[in-house]
């Protein structure tokens, strides 16, 4: 291992892939190291196999290793943003994050002791989904570490409810939640990719009173992803961000395998562009969740969500290589 110009040693890279075959060894994200085999991480990507608070199709439990499988392709160098992501952060796989699947609420409680304990760290977390009930404890220790932190949540729904059936903890419930426990700067709250039918205006209403605002897929279509970018970065300024990818923010076409579907969402391609034009703001965490494989289809969704990740985890590395080597990339 030679060191950095500076004479740190360097993170400790994924398995070279074109030196190895693809489908071969364990499957961590990107072929990074496991989280036991490193120093210290500054990227930890974690998986939250859970999905006791869906309210249509089930599966998302087994998204995270989902996701980790359709990585094993992606290369150390993303042309895209021009960086190497691995190669000045240390990224590592923490594994899965083991929450009861029969009590909601212990589930919550034992993923934000997780989050806590890695962030503890000195890590950022990219977090595997998992239903989007996750969101709420992953933004309960971010904010612990943050204060309260500007939130783009890219998803076909608002995730807004006040219950359901007379649950608190559901996939359609956590930023209302976050929003009335005050870990998210209601000045710098938006989705992004809204579509499809809702119980009533009152929905709207409610989120609006909340402090979200609303991009929705056709304004995406119809404006451009370079506009929608400066839109959001200018929303968000230079506050602590955390984004939110429910991957059935895109249309069924690029992302069947979701357990809430909706028709008319973003293109992968519309996503991962937004993403990139993200990449100058103060990202601290983020999460993909709702990938439920079992209504995939050749790997298309769980691909999408791997890229996601991956231009996530570049935005990140980018931040963090001045302070954690004192070089640029």
């Amino acid at each position: 291992m030679t060191a950095h110009p500076n004479g740190v040693t360097p993170p400790l890279a994924p398995t070279e892939t074109d030196r190895t075959l693809h489908f071969a060894g364990q499957a961590t994200f990107g072929r990074v190291p496991r989280l036991d085999q490193v120093e210290k991480a500054d990227i930890a990507v974690v998986g939250v196999p859970f999905d006791g608070g869906v309210t249509y199709r089930p599966g998302a439990r087994f998204g995270g290793n989902a996701i980790r499988e359709a990585s094993r392709t992606l290369r150390p160098y993303n042309p895209a943003q021009d960086v190497y992501p691995f190669h000045f952060s240390q990224v590592a796989d923490a594994g899965d994050i083991s929450a009861n699947p029969f009590d909601t609420n212990e589930a919550v409680e034992t993923i934000e002791a997780a989050a806590d304990e890695l962030l503890g760290g000195g890590a950022r977390l990219m977090t595997l989904g998992g239903d989007h009930t996750i969101a709420l404890p992953m933004l309960r220790s971010v904010a612990k570490k943050h204060g309260p932190v500007a939130v783009l949540h890219f998803d076909a729904h608002l995730d807004t409810w006040d219950d359901y059936f007379g649950q608190q903890y559901t996939h359609g419930m956590p930023f209302r939640r976050a929003v009335q426990e005050g870990i998210v700067d209601t000045s710098a709250l938006c989705h992004v990719g809204t579509r499809g039918p809702i119980y009533g205006k009152k929905d709207l209403d409610d989120d609006a009173k909340l402090g979200f605002g609303i991009v929705t897929s056709a304004d995406v279509m119809r404006r451009g992803v370079d506009e929608i970018a400066q839109q959001l970065r200018e929303r968000v300024g230079d506050r602590p961000l955390y984004v939110s990818i429910d991957i059935d923010v895109l249309d069924p076409a690029h992302a069947p395998g979701t357990g809430t579907p909706e028709a008319g969402g973003m293109t992968s391609r519309e996503l991962l562009e937004i993403l990139r034009g993200l990449s100058d703001c103060h990202l601290v965490s983020a999460d993909i969740v709702e990938v439920a494989p079992a209504y995939d289809h050749a790997g298309i969704t769980s691909i999408a969500a791997s890229h996601a990740a991956y231009e996530l985890i570049t935005i990140m590395s980018k931040q963090i290589a001045p302070v954690r080597w004192g070089m640029t990339q």
